[in-house]
């Protein structure tokens, strides 16, 4: 049994996992959250996230889940694992990180680190949440409490590459508090820590993690579009191209989430403020932010411009998650406008999406035909449907626009 109390401050894709491993390592934990909906559910052993294996729902009800803060009576560690968005100028929102640091404050007690797990810009820790604690709860960085940044990596819906599997990268304000935090992230990362020799050098680390991701991919969505010009496969011509040793296998497709689609922005925002521009990482995210438009022109050339009912497969930004937060099918519906488009995705929550999209929801789509069925997000879930029954929904013109490159491109269906 470890006597270290652990609070961890936002249970969501991130916070969840940690505060479950925490807990099976005997740790006394506390989960705080602000949605006083979430924290319900949370202590019914309820997890919408769909992150936490199905044997450990059952540690739920044994945790002390708050949605007020001052209901944390004692904690040696905290750990702010919150949503950083950007705003609709492409600009850090950090008003959720700001937020939390201030509840934080609220408890924040001498002797107190805390961590943070949230993807920023380089500086952002000590520039920005440091000031936040020391203002709200007059303690002195450093001399009364301490500080650290521990990115997540969390990829979610994928069953393999779990939090204790996956390299965990620490850091710490000073160097004693960089090895305690180090410390507490081994007792339940199996695949083991990386200390970075500063909080700036682990926040740099996680936000180029993604942007070269997002690089790659919109250098395969540009040759993508190439190839369309040229007549050519996309996807045969990086098969044989991928028989090199060498040859990195990325695919073409909508980039969207809260990571891959947000996090450029954070650092491309720090650069530009120091005068740098940041010409190729914004270049990937024009190119990429392109495709929605560019997969519309091509169904509207193909339809002639008329008006069609569409259905479109998937509406989360990545296959087997229920997580929708910056899905681009937003903007593929908006640049098809004209058309009746329909959506299905049994892994979202219907009434909870039509709420905050006010887009045409399907629960099930038996009996109806469509002129175009864009295969936008490959769930497992549609598997059988692709295989056996796509086609019956189709009507006899109608044709698959597939994004996915799942299908062999034929008379009645077009690849990305």
């Amino acid at each position: 049994m470890n006597n270290q109390t652990i609070t961890i401050v936002g249970l969501g894709y991130t916070g969840l996992p940690l505060l479950i491993e925490f807990f099976k390592k005997g740790y006394s934990v506390n989960g705080f959250d602000k949605d006083k909906k979430k924290i319900k559910r949370l202590k019914l052993g309820i997890d919408l996230t769909k992150e936490l294996k199905k044997k450990d729902l059952r540690f739920l009800k044994n945790i002390n889940f708050v949605d007020n803060i001052h209901k944390v009576k004692k904690t040696d560690f905290i750990i702010i694992a919150v949503p950083t968005p950007i705003d609709k100028k492409n600009k850090p929102d950090l008003r959720l990180l700001i937020d939390a640091s201030k509840e934080v404050s609220k408890i924040l007690k001498e002797g107190n680190i805390i961590i943070y797990e949230s993807t920023v810009y380089p500086g952002c820790t000590e520039e920005v949440c440091v000031p936040v604690l020391e203002k709200f709860s007059g303690l002195k960085f450093n001399k009364n409490f301490y500080c650290g940044y521990s990115p997540e990596r969390i990829n979610p819906g994928d069953q393999k590459r779990k939090l204790s599997n996956v390299i965990k990268v620490t850091s710490g304000s000073t160097k004693l508090i960089a090895r305690k935090i180090d410390k507490l992230y081994k007792s339940i990362i199996k695949a083991g820590t990386h200390l970075a020799p500063s909080i700036r050098t682990a926040e740099a680390a996680k936000v180029i993690e993604n942007i070269q991701r997002d690089l790659n991919i919109a250098l395969i969505n540009e040759l993508a579009m190439l190839f369309d010009r040229l007549n050519l496969n996309t996807s045969e011509v990086l098969k044989a191209a991928g028989t090199k040793w060498n040859f990195h296998s990325y695919k073409p497709g909508l980039v969207g989430g809260h990571c891959i689609s947000v996090d450029p922005y954070y650092l491309t925002y720090k650069a530009i403020k120091k005068k740098f521009n940041p010409q190729m990482i914004l270049s990937g995210r024009k190119t990429n932010n392109s495709v929605p438009k560019f997969i519309a022109n091509k169904i509207k050339d193909r339809l002639n411009n008329k008006r069609s009912e569409i259905l479109i497969l998937g509406f989360t930004f990545k296959e087997n998650c229920p997580d929708f937060r910056n899905s681009k099918i937003v903007d593929l519906t908006k640049e098809l406008k004209n058309n009746k488009v329909y959506i299905y995705d049994p892994l979202v929550n219907v009434n909870e999406v039509k709420i905050k999209y006010k887009l045409n929801f399907l629960k099930n789509i038996t009996n109806k035909k469509f002129d175009v069925i864009i295969l936008a997000v490959a769930h497992d879930v549609f598997r059988s449907y692709l295989k056996n029954k796509v086609f019956d929904n189709l009507k006899v013109d109608g044709f698959i626009y597939d994004v996915k490159s799942y299908f062999k491109p034929n008379g009645r269906i077009i690849s990305f």
